[in-house]
Parts: structure tokens; sequence; C-alpha cells
């Protein structure tokens, strides 16, 4: 099994990227596992006390399941991935069945921060993208499709989203094997990146 790991800042275009590289790969050869389905359950708490989490700091995300779960698809055993709502703010009761694949990608904002899943990845990549538009795509993002109000998302950009980029992500950048400049088709990193999947796939 062939994995890579994803990582770039809130709105950098990581989801793009992602389909660039799994665009014209073989569909049942290929998984995508994204750091947003292991967001700690938050069901205990009133809607009120999540709005309050930091859900740009390591510790909101549950590392050690994602890293069992990686295991696991690793000895070709079928996992089953949470659900998380970001409407909500919370894991829904609902799980996801994901077989092991060949190649299995994990994307997420933080997902080269942490040694031990770091670790466990073939191939790092991280995507960049400048400030401003990342914070514009967040923000259209986040009002049109996890209702939050321009007041809230704003708010948290500049309490946690911003402070927590620069102390856990853009380091993160340095353990990149390849990092990929998001100007929306950057055709040759994209292409580098199938031909090692396609190679692996061989």
């Amino acid at each position: 099994m062939l994995i890579l790991g994803i990582a770039g800042g809130t709105g950098c275009g990581k989801t793009t990227v992602v389909n660039q590289i799994v665009d014209q790969l073989p569909e049942n050869e290929v998984g995508v596992i994204s750091q947003d389905s292991y967001y700690n359950d938050l069901s205990h708490l009133t809607r009120e006390e999540r709005g309050k989490i930091n859900f740009d700091h390591p510790n909101s995300i549950d590392f050690d399941l994602m890293i069992s779960h990686l295991e696991e698809l690793r000895q070709g055993k079928t996992v089953d991935i949470p659900v998380y709502s970001f409407v909500e703010e919370t894991r829904l009761d609902e799980t996801l069945s994901t077989p092991p694949r060949k190649v299995m990608i994990v994307e997420g904002i933080l997902v080269l921060s942490n040694p031990q899943l770091r670790d466990m990845f073939d191939i790092k990549i991280y995507v960049h993208a400048d400030s401003d538009e990342r914070l514009i795509r967040r923000l259209q993002r986040d009002i049109r499709e996890r209702g939050h109000d321009l007041e809230k998302v704003l708010t948290r950009y500049q309490t946690a989203v911003k402070p927590m980029h620069q102390q856990f992500i853009e380091p993160s950048k340095e353990f990149a094997d390849i990092i990929i400049p998001n100007n929306h088709y950057n055709t040759v990193a994209v292409d580098m990146v199938r031909t090692i999947i396609n190679n692996k796939l061989v």
C-alpha cells in the first residue's frame, strides 16, 4: 500500500489537488481519507460550547483513531470512518465503511504536523496558497456550505485559524517531499505525483 499525506492551510485547494491526482486513476485502486472525519466527538457539549472549540489546533483531531485506521487498512482490513457534520460541529451516528486500496490519500490541514502519522506517509505533499486567497475561500465555504455568519467566520479566522496556521500548519511544510503552489492547475506537480502512483499500481 502506498500512502500519501496532503496538507496545507485552510482554503488552499487540497481537495482540488486530490481530485486532480485521483482523476484518470483506476477508481477501485485509490482511496481518500479526510482529516475532517476525525474531529473529536463533541456530542456531549452544547452547540454554544462547540462553537468555542479551536478546530484548527491538533488537539481537536482524534489522531490516535486515524493512525489505528491507517494501520488496519495497511493490514488489509476494512475500517469504519466517522462521519462529521460541520453544521452541527460534531460527529454523526453513522460511519463510512472504507476498504483498503493500493493507494490511500490522507488529506487535511494538520496531517503533516503529527510525527507518528507523518511517518506512515510514503509521499508527503504540501499545497501552498496565498493567505488572502485562502481567507476568501474560507469565507465563501463556511457561509455557503456550513451556515456560519460572516462575523463568526472572521472572528474564528482571527482568533484560531490564522494563529494555528502560523504555529502548526506552515511549519509542517518543511516535512513535505513535494510543495505544490496552488495556482489553480499546477499540472507538472500533479502529473509527477500521478506518475509515481501509476508506477506503484503496475
